[in-house]
């Protein structure tokens, strides 16, 4: 079973996507402050939750979602009818570090999806070249509590720690004007939710991909359970261009 499926059954019951609450997340794009008319784009953008939050709660704002797999898209279009801004939503099939757009936004989103341009650093230098002067953008990445050892640090990633993660997206040009970091009850939902939709979905659907599913799950509960739990932080970053 393809990785970007895995990802999209697994964020059945939180297409949030990221470790953060409906409260959370709507306090943070509400920092945003946007002018009527904003452009926005959404690097990496699954169901497009962030997009259609942001067009809910920004009228007269349209947003571009990329995204390397569509698998994701028909909920986007569905959750955007559903709110009433699909007409202001366009959802595009490709890589992030492809697009290349006519004119600069408004606001960039990137939320867990830095990976894509190879670490957080790579991620900020590309959103800069896509923001207007002036422009905000919102970017998503994990950091150490403490350190975690080895093990953890080759299989999940090399982060620094929270300080060192927000002095690593001001060397890149911009200001932090905001921020969330997720708390571990928000964690907790977000994991929660991503093993026991999978779960769930296996179950449901004996077979190769139901197993294979299953693996991925049980893998998944597994390293966070006994690995990263409590040591694995998630900051979210409201950003200003200099």
């Amino acid at each position: 079973m393809e990785r970007q499926l895995i990802s999209h059954l697994a964020h059945t019951d939180h297409p949030i996507a990221a470790p953060i609450s409906e409260a959370s997340l709507d306090r943070l794009l509400r920092r945003a402050k946007l002018a009527p008319g904003a452009r926005v784009l959404d690097l990496g953008c699954g169901e497009a939750f962030w997009s259609v939050r942001l067009l809910e709660l920004y009228g007269e704002a349209t947003a571009d979602g990329v995204d390397l797999s569509d698998a994701g898209f028909a909920d986007a279009r569905r959750h955007a009818e559903r709110a009433g801004v699909a007409d202001r939503l366009s959802l595009h099939h490709g890589s992030a570090t492809e697009f290349a757009p006519a004119q600069p936004y408004d606001l960039v989103l990137c939320v867990g999806a830095t990976h894509a341009f190879g670490g957080l650093t790579a991620t900020l230098k590309a959103v800069r070249g896509l923001l207007r002067p002036g422009g905000l953008a919102v970017v998503g990445e994990g950091f150490w509590e403490r350190p975690p050892g080895e093990r953890l640090e080759t299989e999940i990633g090399e982060y620094p720690d929270l300080p060192g993660t927000v002095a690593q997206a001001e060397a890149a040009g911009l200001r932090t004007v905001y921020a969330h970091v997720s708390e571990l009850a928000e964690w907790d939902d977000y994991e929660w939710s991503w093993t026991g939709s999978l779960i769930d979905w296996a179950t449901r659907n004996p077979g190769a991909d139901g197993e294979a599913a299953m693996a991925a799950a049980l893998e998944h509960r597994e390293m966070w359970l006994e690995g990263y739990r409590g040591l694995l932080g998630f900051v979210t970053l409201l950003l200003r261009v200099v």
